[in-house]
């Protein structure tokens, strides 16, 4: 069997294959209807930015698990560590006993963080819930109750992440009431952030400021330079904590460790999940040590910092940052330049932005987001052995693993232009100026 990490997309049969329908049938019957399946893959196995269905079907993922897989799938030395730590300790909870592999990673995260002083690190099981403690510690830290975050951003899907997200209606409708005091700028407008505090949420009430570097689910939004500094100083002046949502950004994804470093800017709160342990369930929070200030007991995780999932994070940082990190700007400088030349040729692509390989291309039609358009592309692409994800109203989101080759840029951009043209000829859109 050719190696899989070397092989080139290759679709042999019409998808979803035989194999594949019938578990689609058997998942249909079981799982909930609440999971969004963006088109019918079932995997049997990947390995780097490549992935094989259970017909043999092989695409070019550039999705990596949405942002997950940031050394790429099943990393040799990902694997190894994961082999050595399960077969030492899978299991004793660290929120009650000590293990060496939690507080190696806690010693790591501390030490990377941007921000000068000692800091303290908190282990959760999902971004979501890396949230979910976050704004606790800030309420707690504070004595303060009103939170503010930012329309378009999405931090989760718990009812306190939910609370701070205002990314779609779906994701809130019927299940009301949300967490009380929770207010929403527009993400990059500093003028609105200073309406809330003159209009209906005081300074002095308020615990804290939740960003994303870069929105991710709302569309790969990337603020003016001003921003992150803007709020920095506000959060300064007004004893506010500034709580810094790198769940998607963070681990290399924009070429830096953490994203907030393009700005200069340092949290008092990090939230990190996602990437860092290249797919296994783990999240944590970075905090100040003097705002971690919590007492024994009054905010714990029974998995949180699993020993395993310890272990596959410390290989996976090693790896980001001794290698994939600066792959990630080239290829990222390679992705953004291919999809411009595109957009000249297609009227479609409205837009291309993004750093490092968090990337996205935003689709319009006359002018206006087509998000009908966007969905028909994704199809398109995954037909052709593409693996793509929207994001946004009308955006198609590059997040490929970190170790993305030369040649499977090329490959990709290819692929897409092709969809497009297909997309936009079904669409009656034009498909090119």
């Amino acid at each position: 069997m050719t190696s899989l990490h070397r092989d080139e997309p290759r679709i042999v049969g019409s998808l979803p294959g035989p194999r594949a329908s019938q578990w689609l049938e058997r998942d249909d019957k079981v799982m909930s209807p609440s999971y969004t399946r963006t088109y019918p893959l079932v995997v049997k196995r990947a390995k780097g930015a490549m992935i094989e269905d259970l017909d043999g079907n092989r695409f070019l993922d550039l999705t990596a698990g949405i942002a997950v897989t940031n050394a790429g799938h099943c990393h040799p030395k990902v694997t190894a560590a994961i082999r050595k730590q399960a077969g030492r300790l899978v299991h004793m909870s660290g929120t009650d006993f000590y293990y060496t592999p939690q507080v190696r990673l806690a010693e790591r995260l501390a030490r990377i963080a941007p921000g000068d002083g000692p800091k303290r690190v908190f282990f959760t099981n999902s971004g979501a819930e890396a949230i979910e403690a976050a704004l606790k510690l800030a309420r707690r830290h504070t004595g303060r109750l009103r939170a503010m975050a930012f329309l378009n951003a999405f931090h989760g899907r718990t009812y306190g992440a939910m609370s701070l997200s205002g990314s779609k209606p779906l994701q809130r409708r019927a299940f009301a009431p949300l967490v009380p005091e929770i207010h929403h700028a527009r993400f990059g407008d500093l003028e609105s952030v200073q309406a809330l505090l003159r209009t209906v949420c005081p300074a002095e009430e308020l615990a804290a400021i939740f960003v994303e570097p870069i929105q991710g689910e709302g569309g790969y939004l990337v603020p003016p330079p001003d921003f992150l500094p803007g709020l920095r100083n506000l959060c300064d002046e007004h004893g506010i904590l500034l709580v810094l949502d790198e769940i998607q950004t963070g681990i290399g994804r924009t070429g830096k460790m953490f994203a907030s470093e393009h700005w200069g800017v340092a949290g008092d709160i990090v939230c990190l999940a996602k990437g860092i342990a290249n797919g296994l369930p783990l999240g944590a929070i970075i905090a100040k040590a003097d705002v971690m200030d919590w007492p024994s007991g009054s905010h714990a995780s029974t998995f949180g910092g699993n020993p395993v999932a310890c272990a596959a994070a410390l290989a996976t940082l090693d790896l980001v940052q001794r290698r994939y990190r600066a792959n990630a700007v080239r290829r990222g400088k390679q992705l953004r330049a291919g999809l411009k030349a595109l957009a000249t040729r297609h009227p479609a692509i409205r837009e291309v932005r993004g750093l490092g390989l968090m990337i996205g291309a935003e689709i319009q039609n006359e002018g206006a987001p087509d998000p009908d358009l966007r969905d028909q592309i994704i199809e398109e692409a995954f037909q052709s052995g593409l693996l793509l994800l929207p994001c946004g109203l009308s955006t198609v989101r590059f997040c490929p693993p970190l170790c993305l080759t030369k040649r499977q840029v090329e490959i990709g951009i290819a692929l897409f232009d092709a969809a497009v043209t297909a997309a936009c000829s079904d669409s009656s859109v034009s498909p090119s100026a």
